[in-house]
């Protein structure tokens, strides 16, 4: 099939123009100049074990369904469905579940329910079957995200012929990941390991944090630089665990933006995005500001 040139010429002039439609803000400088929500993006997010993956991309998930009202669909292999439910309504309250007023506990529990669904994690789905589920639920609810975490727990397709080998199937399936966000205009969340040989690289004796595992770069991703290739955003999350005072900073770095035109660009090495925890990890803040502004919503009685 061969494309419509007029409708891309139509795309030129737009860019030319400055008409080009942005990717959504957040509000948020620190993070709208690096990052933005792009529908029919896939996004791949690389980190080590343990560095708090999922939390910091629920939390950044859930500040676009404030301030835009997108709707997720989530498959964790790895959490109980009720575990990130908890954390979503810990995050909008900003204290600990067992603190929260049962009034306010409702609302949250409903307002989750309208902005996120959870896929059941008793069953072992393959891509394929991942995205046949997604592509019939879409139907039913128009979500426009849609976060798969992590890609090592899905299980191989029993279709693909054998002879695929597992470089040629990874490519197999996040070309077909970016189809289906191109097709069904859904922005893709795929979380993905790093290697174990990444983890054992140090920073020097000289480094601000020296003796600490480094962020891994896009290529140390288990199965390599293929996801980098495929995804149209890469992004690194990190955080120095083991560091005496510095373990409550999760940091975003930005690899790769393919279509900085929209909005985005990598971050320099040296510089990530940097998320502070707040006290008991019910949320995040930078440069000591709440991220979801929780006094002045507070004050509004709950509009969300």
């Amino acid at each position: 099939m061969i494309i419509k040139f007029s409708d891309h010429k139509d795309k030129l002039t737009q860019v030319r123009k400055g008409h080009i439609k942005a990717g959504l803000k957040l509000d948020i400088p620190e993070i709208d100049e690096y990052f933005r929500f792009k529908p029919k993006n896939f996004n791949v997010i690389l980190g080590h074990a343990n560095v708090g993956k999922t939390t910091t991309m629920l939390y950044i998930m859930l500040l676009y369904s404030v301030k835009h009202k997108i709707r997720w669909l989530i498959y964790s292999s790895e959490n109980e469905p009720y575990t990130l439910i908890r954390k979503l309504i810990e995050f909008l309250e900003g204290t600990i579940l067992q603190k929260i007023e049962e009034t306010h506990f409702d609302k949250r529990l409903k307002w989750v329910d309208e902005h996120f669904k959870f896929i059941d994690t008793t069953k072992l789905y393959s891509y394929k079957e991942l995205l046949n589920l997604a592509s019939s639920y879409k139907d039913a609810w128009d979500y426009q995200g849609f976060m798969i975490d992590p890609y090592n727990s899905l299980v191989r397709d029993k279709e693909t012929p054998k002879s695929i080998n597992g470089h040629e199937y990874d490519y197999l399936v996040t070309s077909e990941f970016r189809v289906f966000c191109k097709t069904k205009g859904v922005s893709i969340w795929l979380a993905t390991h790093a290697s174990s040989a990444a983890l054992k690289i140090k920073h020097s004796d000289r480094h601000d944090y020296a003796g600490q595992p480094v962020p891994p770069m896009a290529a140390d991703v288990e199965g390599g630089g293929k996801f980098v290739n495929r995804c149209d955003d890469f992004l690194v999350f990190h955080r120095y665990i083991q560091h005496p005072t510095e373990w409550m900073y999760s940091m975003i770095h930005v690899r790769k933006v393919k279509d900085i035109d929209t909005g985005g660009r990598p971050t320099s090495f040296d510089s990530p995005i940097s998320l502070r925890s707040v006290k008991n990890n019910v949320g995040f803040e930078i440069n000591q500001k709440n991220l979801l502004d929780l006094p002045k919503r507070v004050q509004t009685d709950l509009p969300f």
